[in-house]
Parts: C-alpha cells; structure tokens; sequence
C-alpha cells in the first residue's frame, strides 16, 4: 500500500533522532606529519573505545574520522543494546560450531556489561528494556521458533511467549530480559571526552586514502597528511583495504528508521522474525515526549530501489498506526559477515602491525566493546579472552561458510557484468566506483550514488559518503 502524503520520504528528514541536540564544534583536520603509538582509522564506538583502552594502557593515540563523529553507523543505530538478536543466533549455528556461537554471546555478554559500567560511571542514560524476537506470519512462527532453540543452544535465558504488548496480532514471540536502550549520540560524547582526558587526539574531516608498512610500523596515508604509528586500527565499518578482501567477505546492508508521535509506544525493544523486518522500540525526545522508534526495510546496498523501501516502512507505520506524525526519517549501513560473525584482528595472519574490526551487523552496541576490549589485550600484550576466538578475523571455521562467500561473491560479479553492460546502452553514463569499477545506481530516496558490489556511498557532488571507496567521483 502506499504511503499518505504526511509517510513521504523527505531527503531535508535524513537525520536521526540523536542530533537534534546541539554538536561540539568539529575537530581540526588532520595537518601535514604526526606521529604516535597508535593511529585509529574512524571515529565511531569501536573506534573511539579502542583509543580509550589503548590510552589507558599508556600508549599515544591518534583518531581519524573522515566527516564527523556520529556521521556513520554508530550515530544513525536504533540504540538497542540486547544479546537477542532478532534471528542472528540461528544464522550463527548454520554457519560455525555450537561452542562459536557460545563464546560469541559470551562476547556480547561481556561487550554489555562493560558498557553498562561506562554509561553509570559517566552519567549516560540506560533504560532497562525486556528484548522480544517476534512474528505475524507462519514463516516467521517458525524462525523465531528456531531463535528460541539457538538461544537456548548459546545459553541465553530466553523464554516463549504467546502474546505481546505489541497493539497488533503476534504468533508468538521469544522474550529476554534485563536488556536496555540508549542514546547512541550521548555515549560517543562520552566516550570520546573519556579518550580526551586519556590524551587521545581527534582529526575529523580526515580521510585515510591507504595505509603501507614503514619498518617495524605503518603509515597511513590521509587527504591532509600522514601518520606515522607502530600500528594501525582501521574501524570504519566496511575496511578501506584490498589486502584482506573483506570487501568479499562481507554485503553491505541499508535499512531504514523513523521516529513517530503516536498514541502508543512499547516498554520494551522489539525485532520481528518475518520476512518483512520490523523494528520498535520508544526513545525521549525534547522536554517530557517519548516518541515510538520504527525500523526495519532492510536490503543489499544499491540493489533494488530505496525510495520503494522507504515507502514500504512509513506505509506500515501510517497503517498500523493511524494519526501518528513522523518526526524523524534516517538510515544507516551495516556489513553483514558471511559467516554470521565479526571480524577482529590482523588485516591478514601474522600481520599485527595493521588491526580490522568490521561485520557487526546491526548489533555493535554490544558487540563493539567486547570487539575493542579484545584488541586492547592484544595490543598491551595482556591475556586474551577465551570467547575472543569468535571474533577472530582468521580462523579455520571460515570453511564452513564458503558456500555462502561463493554465492555473496557471484552475486558481486553479476552485478558488475549487468552494470556494464547497461551503461554501454544508455546515453547518459551512469558513474563508477573508484573502488573496484561497479557502475553506481542512484538513490533518490537519499540523494547518493550507490554501489551495489560493496557498498561504497557517495554524496551528490560525489563526495565519499560510506566505504570501501577512499576517493571521490571524478
């Protein structure tokens, strides 16, 4: 159905609920040569957490953001902190042992924890939410029915139940406790002034266009100078580094979020098993307003139409909730792992000079910090924890899920011929990604050219918006 005149996506709404606040004025770029212990490449969670434990540990840090702290995934999240993860956990068990997905919420577990410890130790607000994994529709009755048995398997203490708060019929829905929400905005201010006070330094508007090794270190190479380190972090979602290939490990997701003003909003943090995917939760906004928080639309970034997804999402929401007023309209990429889980370590083995963190897949809150506290033990040289064997980048696990790297990569190279070929027919030349050549499908829901291969954004004046891509349209 289509959406009324009040759902109509609006390129002017793009910013999520988060900055209505007022911002810090922005860092100084990055100027001619530096040098430190540590360079983090990307100023969100992961990032600035890897700065903080890294400094506390006494070394020099630098962080390096090419637009704003907050403009990327970690600033445009739902805010949603929960080891239930809609249907993660059955993914994770079709593709690695039962004793991986383990120690991967292990991994989350203790990734919460700590998180929770930051946000009471530096007055962030937490809002403890039970977390539901639920469905309308048969299919979803069954994959959820599968989270519950996945859940279990992990030793998560999930129970089934028949109904819900939800003001719309539900199958059935698996429920967990003791988890919380937050506001994603006003944790990274506090974690970046906890870097500060550390010493850390922050560049923004400054972009790494390549990282080499320079004897027993790194340089990495930006837009406004470089950086010489003893080792380098690259945390900036989809890694901007051919060595690796995790371009070929991992498929880009865009989903969609609006903030609604409507008569209900729920207690606690919901993600359906359909199909269909659809997210709520509630958030404060301004004086004493609690809005109701929609997501969900998700799809493989530059492939199919994104207004079309848009629509679909505020057309739900003008149904299932009539006179609600939107307030807010955002989106935001996260890369999904072909394993079903991150990706933490050495860019390639043995290489502990260059370190990636990339393949949250929606979940970073939690798994962000275990992500960070990880590499810190590596990096200080202290002991690893047991459960950071699901988070390595290289591990013989990866077999099991080389079908489904064969299938992500054929759909890669699909796309690429199809492009092609397209724009040998078509007068008006669409343009290429400096990445690897994809031919760039344009967004009109918001206003970018779009990779379909990996995912690389890129504003309307051509302006790098999102990764692997590190230079502009020509």
């Amino acid at each position: 159905m289509d959406a009324p005149n009040e759902f109509a996506p609006r390129p002017s709404a793009s910013a999520p609920v988060w900055f209505d606040r007022p911002r810090l004025e922005p860092f100084p770029p990055l100027a001619g040569r530096a040098s430190y212990d540590v360079v983090v490449v990307g100023g969100g969670l992961c990032g600035l957490l890897v700065a903080l434990l890294l400094a506390r540990g006494g070394r020099s840090v630098v962080v390096l953001e090419a637009r704003r702290i907050g403009a990327g995934t970690s600033g445009h999240t739902t805010g949603k902190v929960s080891l239930l993860q809609g249907t993660k956990l059955s993914r994770v068990l079709r593709r690695n042992p039962p004793s991986v997905a383990r120690a991967y919420v292990e991994a989350g577990r203790e990734g919460q924890a700590w998180l929770r410890r930051f946000c009471h130790e530096h007055d962030v607000a937490v809002e403890t939410r039970h977390a539901t994994t639920y469905a309308t529709t048969r299919v979803g009755l069954l994959r959820a029915e599968g989270e519950l048995a996945a859940a279990r398997t992990t030793g998560l203490g999930v129970r089934w139940k028949r109904s819900s708060e939800l003001p719309f019929r539900v199958l059935g829905a698996v429920r967990l406790d003791g988890q919380y929400q937050l506001d994603p905005l006003q944790l990274l201010d506090a974690v970046r002034d906890a870097a500060l006070a550390e010493g850390v330094v922050v560049h923004e508007d400054t972009r790494m266009v390549g990282v080499e090794h320079r004897g027993d270190g790194v340089v990495v190479r930006t837009d406004a100078g470089e950086v010489t380190a003893g080792t380098a972090v690259v945390a900036t979602n989809q890694p901007t580094l051919l060595r690796g290939a995790f371009f070929a490990r991992l498929q880009p997701q865009r989903s969609y979020a609006a903030t609604l003003a409507a008569d209900w909003t729920p207690r606690g943090m919901h993600l359906s098993a359909d199909l269909q995917t659809r997210s709520l939760r509630s958030v404060r906004a301004g004086v004493g307003e609690e809005l109701l928080m929609i997501g969900g639309s998700g799809h493989v970034t530059g492939r199919g139409s994104a207004t079309e997804r848009l629509d679909r999402l505020l057309g739900w929401a003008a149904t299932t909730f009539p006179g609600a007023q939107v307030r807010h309209v955002w989106s935001a990429q996260d890369q999904s792992p072909v394993d079903g889980l991150p990706y933490v370590g050495p860019v390639v083995p043995g290489d502990h000079r260059i370190q990636v963190v990339t393949g949250l897949d929606k979940w970073g809150l939690s798994t962000a910090p275990a992500a960070a506290l990880l590499l810190a033990a590596s990096l200080l040289g202290g002991s690893e924890p047991a459960w950071g064997r699901a988070l390595r980048t290289w591990a013989p696990r990866e077999v099991l899920a080389a079908g489904r790297a064969a299938v992500v990569n054929a759909e890669v190279g699909w796309r690429m011929a199809c492009g092609h070929a397209r724009r040998v027919l078509r007068a008006d030349k669409a343009p290429l990604c400096p990445h690897l050549g994809g031919v760039l499908v344009w967004n009109g829901a918001e206003e970018s050219w779009d990779c379909p291969l990996h995912g690389s954004r890129f504003g309307s004046d051509g302006a790098v918006l999102e990764g692997p891509a590190t230079r502009a349209l020509e």
